[in-house]
C-alpha cells in the first residue's frame, strides 16, 4: 500500500482560486435575489392580468323582494340620480323630453368604438359607466371617449356587487377605477353606478349603507328609470320600444357597450336616436341633468357642464394611474407571450416523453435479445478507483461489496485529505476481509478530479471503473459494466445508479427521478450516440482514452459530464449498460439535496460552455454538438427554467380562466409522466408502489429543483467556482438487498 503526505491538521491560506470563489459567492446573493424577483415580477404580471380579466357579469342579477325598511321613502320613490349634497340624501329626475343616454360595462374594443362613432355622427353625448379593469386594458378608447365630449362614471373595478363587500373592498374598487381613469384620460369622476343595480325602488338594506358611504365621499349614484334590456338580445325593435319613455317623460336610459355580444345594440342605437329626436327629445349627460336642475328648467346646458363630474387628475393620482396603465400593458404583453412560449415548451416536453418511451423500448429490446453481444467476453482484470473524502460511514461497505465481485479487479482508494480516518478505516476493512487487491493512496486535499486522476495514473489495467466512496456494487456489477469494451469503438460505459435509501420521502422522490429521469434518458442518448454524462457513482473508461483527453478536468464541477463529452469529441462511443447496477446513498435532507443538485446543474452548464466548440466541429464531435448538446440545453436547462412558469400559469388558468380545463390539463401531463415512470420502473423491475409519491413529487420536489437550477444559472453568470462539496452520509446503504 502506498501513502502520500497528508494535509490533516495543517492550516493554510486560501488559494487564488478559492479567494475568487469567495468573491463570486459574495456576488451570488444579490443575483439570486434578482432572479427570484424576476420570477416574482412575471408571477405578479400574470396575477394582474388574471385580476383584470375577471368576468364581467350581466346586469340581470338584480335582487327582488329584499327588505328596504331602512331606506327613506323619498329615495325609493324618487328620481334616478341620488346625491348627498350637504349630507342630505336627495334624488333628481330627468327633465321632460330629455334623455340621459347611459352605457354600462365598457370599454370594449369591439363595441364601444362603434357606439362612439354613432354618438359622434348624431352629435349626441353619452354617459359611460366604466369597469376599471377594462379601462386599464383599453385606455385609448377612454381617452377618445372623453375627448369626444362624453361623460364617464365608475362601475367598480371588477364589476362586483358592493352590497356584500367590506368597507375596504368598496374603497379599493373605487380607488382602483379612479386610478385607471387618471392613467387613461387624466381625469377622475364623481359619478357612480353600482353593478347589478336597477331603479331606486330596488335599493335595500344591504345596498343603502354603500350609497350613503359613497355619498359622503362626494359620489353621485346614478340609477335607471328606463331599461332597454339590450343584454337579453330581444331584437332591434324591442330594444327601441323598451328604451322609449312614456309620453314626454324624461329618462335615464340604460344600454350596454360591453359585457356580451352587442350587435343588436349597435343596430338599435341609430334608430332609437332618430326616433327620440323626431319626438322632440334632447340628449344630455348626467351632469347636464344636474345643471338643468340648478338653472331651474332653463333647458339643456351646453359646454363644460356636460362633463362637470370630471376633475383633472394631478399629483400622485396621475402618476400612480399612469403606472397602473403601464403595468397592465406589460401584463397584457407578458401573458400572451408566455402562453405561446409555454405551449412550445409543453409540446417539446411531450415530444421528449414520446421519444423517450419509443427509444427506451427499442434500447431494451435490442440489448436484451438472446443473440445480442458486444463481442468476445471481457474477462481480464480491471482497476476500480474509489475517490474518498471523509467517507468513514460508507467506505467499509463499499469495499465489502467489491470483495464479492465476480470479475477480477484491483481497488485503488484515493483519500483526498480526509480528516475522519477514512484511509485507516479502508485499510482495516481490507485487512479484515482478506483483500490483497486494495491500495490506499493519500493525497493533500485537491478535489475529486485530482483524486480520480491520481487513481488513473496508478491503475495497473487498461480499463478503469470509477465509483463514489458511498456506493455499493452488486457482485456482477463490474463484470456487466466492462462487457461493452469488447467493442473496440466503445470508450466509456455508464452504469445504472440506484437509490439505496429510498424509505424516506426525499429518498422515494429521488428514486423516481433516478429510474425515470436518468435511466430512460440514458437509454435514449445511447441510441442517439450522444450520452452527455457517465454518472460518478458507476462508470468505466478506457484508461488510455482518459489520459489522452487530459484526465478528469478541474475546469468544471461536473467532471463526469466534462470527461464524457471529451470522449465523444475524441471519437469514442459512450454506451449505457442497464444490468450494471450500483446502489448509492442519495442526500437525506433538503439542504444536502440542494448542495448536490446545485453542483450538478452548475457543473453541467460549465461543461457545455467549455465544449461549445463542438457545435461547429465535424465528425463525432460535431455529432454530439448538433444532437446531444441541443438536447441537453433544451431539456436540462431551458425547459426546467420555464417549468416554474408552467406551474404558475396552471394556477392562473385554474383561478382566472377555466378551473376544470386547467386541472384536466395538469392531470393529463401528470398521467403522461406516470406512464413514462411506470414503463421505466418496468424496465428496471422496480416496485410500482413508489409511484404513489409522484403527484407529491411534482408539487414539492420539482419546485426545489427549479430553484436549484435558477441558483446555478446565476452562479454561471457570475463565473463563481466551488470546490468538491462533501455531503453528509449515514452509511445505511449496505447491500442491494438491504437497499431495496
Amino acid at each position: 500500500m502506498t501513502t502520500l503526505t497528508s494535509s490533516r491538521g495543517r492550516r493554510r491560506a486560501p488559494t487564488r482560486i478559492e479567494r475568487a470563489a469567495g468573491r463570486a459567492a459574495a456576488l451570488q446573493r444579490p443575483r439570486v435575489i434578482l432572479a427570484l424577483l424576476l420570477l416574482l415580477a412575471l408571477t405578479c404580471a400574470m396575477l394582474l392580468d388574471g385580476y383584470l380579466r375577471a368576468e364581467v357579469g350581466g346586469d340581470q342579477r338584480v335582487r327582488s323582494g329584499a327588505d328596504s325598511s331602512e331606506v327613506p321613502d323619498t329615495i325609493l320613490d324618487g328620481g334616478p340620480i341620488l346625491t348627498f349634497r350637504g349630507g342630505q340624501a336627495t334624488t333628481v329626475s330627468v327633465p321632460a323630453k330629455t334623455i340621459a343616454l347611459t352605457f354600462d360595462d365598457g370599454p370594449n374594443p369591439t363595441w364601444t368604438p362603434q357606439v362612439l362613432e354613432i354618438l359622434r355622427k348624431y352629435d349626441v353625448p353619452g354617459t359611460f359607466f366604466l369597469v376599471g379593469s377594462m379601462v386599464t386594458r383599453y385606455p385609448g378608447i377612454v381617452r377618445t371617449m372623453v375627448e369626444q365630449g362624453n361623460e364617464v362614471g365608475v362601475h367598480t373595478f371588477t364589476h362586483v356587487d358592493l352590497s356584500y363587500q367590506s368597507a375596504s373592498r368598496v374603497d379599493r374598487e373605487m380607488e382602483q377605477t379612479q386610478l385607471a381613469l387618471a392613467g387613461a384620460a387624466g381625469i377622475t369622476t364623481t359619478l357612480f353606478r353600482a353593478p347589478y343595480s336597477s331603479e331606486t325602488d330596488a335599493i335595500d338594506n344591504y345596498s343603502w349603507p354603500v350609497y350613503e358611504r359613497l355619498g359622503k365621499d362626494g359620489y353621485t349614484s346614478v340609477f335607471v328609470d328606463t331599461d332597454s334590456d339590450d343584454w337579453k338580445r330581444p331584437g332591434v325593435s324591442d330594444i327601441v320600444k323598451w328604451a322609449t319613455p312614456k309620453g314626454t317623460q324624461g329618462a335615464s336610459v340604460l344600454f350596454h357597450d360591453a359585457g356580451g355580444e352587442r350587435s343588436q345594440t349597435i343596430a338599435a342605437l341609430p334608430e332609437y336616436i332618430e326616433k327620440m329626436k323626431a319626438k322632440g327629445y334632447t340628449f344630455t349627460t348626467i351632469s347636464g341633468v344636474m345643471a338643468h336642475r340648478r338653472t331651474a328648467g332653463a333647458g339643456t346646458t351646453a359646454g363644460p357642464s356636460l362633463q362637470a363630474a370630471h376633475h383633472r387628475a394631478t399629483g400622485p393620482t396621475l402618476y400612480e394611474g399612469k403606472a397602473l396603465i403601464a403595468a397592465v400593458a406589460v401584463a397584457e404583453w407578458t401573458v400572451p407571450t408566455l402562453s405561446v412560449g409555454l405551449a412550445i415548451v409543453g409540446a417539446a416536453v411531450l415530444a421528449r416523453f414520446g421519444m423517450m418511451l419509443l427509444l427506451a423500448r427499442r434500447h431494451h429490446r435490442q440489448r436484451n435479445r438472446r443473440r445480442f453481444g458486444w463481442g468476445p467476453a471481457v474477462t481480464g482484470p480491471v482497476s476500480v478507483i474509489v475517490p474518498a473524502y471523509n467517507e468513514k460511514e460508507c467506505i467499509a461497505n463499499t469495499l465489502r461489496s467489491l470483495a464479492r465481485s465476480t470479475h477480477p479487479i484491483e481497488i485503488i482508494v484515493v483519500d483526498d485529505g480526509s480528516t475522519d480516518g477514512t484511509s485507516r478505516i479502508a485499510r482495516d476493512a481490507a485487512g479484515s476481509l482478506g483483500m490483497t487487491n486494495v491500495r490506499v493512496i493519500r493525497q493533500e486535499n485537491a478535489g475529486k478530479p485530482a483524486a480520480l486522476n491520481n487513481g488513473v495514473r496508478n491503475a495497473s489495467y487498461g480499463i478503469v471503473v470509477m465509483m463514489d466512496g458511498d456506493t455499493v456494487f452488486e457482485p456482477d456489477t463490474v463484470r456487466e459494466l466492462v462487457q461493452p469494451f469488447a467493442d473496440p469503438s466503445v470508450g466509456a460505459v455508464a452504469g445504472n445508479a440506484k437509490v439505496g435509501n429510498r424509505t424516506t420521502v426525499i429518498g422515494a422522490w429521488q428514486h423516481i427521478e433516478y429510474v425515470m429521469g436518468f435511466n430512460l434518458d440514458r437509454r435514449m442518448y445511447d441510441l442517439l450516440r450522444c450520452m452527455p454524462t457517465i454518472p460518478g457513482a458507476i462508470g468505466a473508461f478506457r484508461r488510455d482514452a482518459v489520459l489522452a483527453a487530459g484526465g478528469m478536468s478541474e475546469d468544471t464541477l461536473a467532471e463526469d459530464t466534462d470527461i464524457t463529452i471529451a470522449m465523444h469529441r475524441a471519437g469514442w462511443r459512450v454506451v449505457y449498460q442497464e444490468h450494471a447496477r450500483a446502489w448509492t446513498e442519495a442526500p437525506g435532507s433538503l439542504r444536502q439535496l440542494w448542495s448536490q443538485r446545485y453542483r450538478w446543474s452548475y457543473g453541467t452548464m460549465q461543461a457545455l460552455w467549455k465544449h461549445r466548440g463542438c457545435l461547429t466541429d465535424r465528425g463525432p464531435s460535431g455529432r454530439f454538438g448538433r444532437v446531444g448538446m441541443p438536447l441537453v440545453v433544451i431539456f436540462q436547462v431551458v425547459t426546467p427554467l420555464f417549468a416554474p412558469l408552467i406551474d404558475v400559469f396552471t394556477v392562473y388558468s385554474m383561478i382566472f380562466v377555466d378551473f376544470r380545463a386547467a386541472l384536466l390539463a395538469w392531470l393529463a401531463v401528470l398521467g403522461v409522466q406516470l406512464l413514462c415512470a411506470a414503463y421505466a420502473f418496468r424496465l428496471d423491475r422496480e416496485k410500482y408502489r413508489y409511484l404513489l409519491m409522484m403527484p407529491l413529487q411534482q408539487l414539492a420536489y420539482r419546485q426545489i429543483m427549479y430553484l436549484v437550477l435558477i441558483h446555478s444559472c446565476v452562479t454561471a453568470l457570475t463565473g463563481g467556482r466551488l470546490r468538491w462539496q462533501k455531503l453528509k452520509r449515514t452509511g445505511e446503504v449496505g447491500t442491494p438487498a438491504g437497499a431495496g
